[in-house]
């Protein structure tokens, strides 16, 4: 059973009262009463970064999608496995970017079809919480939401306020997207952002944040420890972001955006992965240097959410962006968390494999 709460406000979100919306965003209040909070067994989660499977203008397969996942589907298993969908799952509406493509802007629509192989590749969660969910206007927003609830995929991070709950390893699993856009959890909002976290927590055993945050591209690959800006936009602070969810609540926060593999921390017992780079951009995304560098992380969790271990598996996106085993992204991610952390940086070893973290 999948469901999620939207909240409004009438203060922070702890005096917040439950509202619910109707078709097409589906979003129902938090779990009833009695429901199970706590978790009974150790959850195991799968997480990826940016996925798009072929966008009109720019391309489809011409197996209308049927391989897509071929390579990595039996890497695609645990409790929940999430990626960050870039675009819609729709037809109609006009583009942001006008008639034609340009080098400045990129508009992202789906068939609602491929929703298929998401279903089939594993997917279980996406992230709407991005730069590219209103690429089509608000029909087709929607239309992505009911297009993901009919395939039983559950959707986070819009409209403001959404906290997904799962119902996983015998308690209560919550899942809240960020972004730096409007009509969604924004991440440049740190009171509000902290106070959806704690409202999770009251009602979940795990909490996970996944997070579209930060500048792009080869440059953007190691932490600034600032606030981020791409193309004039604000695009937050990753870390002081990532660390104040940890704080609020977060077990576990997963980060996407940058298009490129980014350091991975500890803080608090719990995993920070800043950036999965690109999972799959058919016929879209930039693959050269370190935009071609992919990855599936696996974590394992204790029922309280700390760290108990997990795995990275590399991967690189060939041909016109589909993701296969190989490439160099642990060797880049241990890099970039070496240069970029003093202590608080994940262990992981040469195959990908990550250390448990100390109790609290």
């Amino acid at each position: 059973m999948l469901t999620a709460s939207l909240l409004t406000r009438g203060g922070s979100v702890g005096e917040a009262t439950t509202a619910t919306v109707t078709a097409p965003l589906g979003v129902t209040p938090p779990p009833a009463k009695g429901t199970p909070i706590a978790l009974t067994r150790e959850i195991e989660v799968a997480a990826v970064g940016d996925l798009v499977m072929g966008a009109s203008p720019y391309g489809l397969p011409s197996d209308g999608g049927a391989s897509l996942f071929s390579s990595v589907k039996s890497l695609l298993v645990g409790d929940v496995v999430m990626a960050n969908l870039e675009g819609t799952l729709s037809t109609g509406g006009a583009s942001k970017c006008g008639d034609t493509p340009s080098t400045n802007c990129y508009a992202f629509q789906t068939p609602p079809g491929y929703v298929r192989w998401l279903r089939e590749g594993g997917i279980t969660l996406v992230n709407l919480a991005n730069n590219h969910s209103a690429d089509f206007g608000e029909a087709a927003r929607q239309q992505t939401h009911t297009v993901l609830h009919d395939a039983g995929i559950a959707a986070a991070g819009q409209p403001e306020g959404t906290i997904t709950y799962m119902q996983r390893a015998g308690g209560t699993v919550a899942a809240i997207g960020f972004g730096f856009n409007q009509q969604m959890n924004s991440l440049l909002d740190l009171d509000r952002a902290r106070a959806i976290v704690e409202e999770a927590a009251r009602h979940a055993g795990v909490v996970i944040v996944t997070m579209h945050v930060g500048a792009e591209g080869s440059s953007a690959q190691h932490l600034t420890f600032q606030t981020e800006m791409f193309l004039g936009e604000n695009r937050g602070n990753p870390v002081q972001f990532a660390r104040a969810m940890v704080d609020a609540g977060a077990d576990l926060v997963v980060g996407h955006g940058p298009h490129v593999m980014r350091a991975m921390e500890v803080r608090k017992g719990r995993l920070i992965a800043y950036s999965l780079g690109n999972f799959m951009g058919y016929a879209t995304f930039n693959l050269s240097g370190p935009s071609g560098q992919s990855g599936v992380l696996r974590v394992r969790l204790a029922t309280d959410g700390r760290l108990l271990g997990g795995k990275l598996t590399s991967l690189g996106l060939y041909g016109k962006g589909v993701p296969a085993p190989g490439g160099q992204s642990v060797a880049t991610v241990r890099a970039l968390t070496a240069a970029d952390l003093d202590v608080s940086g994940v262990t992981m070893t040469a195959d990908g494999t990550i250390a448990e973290a100390a109790a609290q």
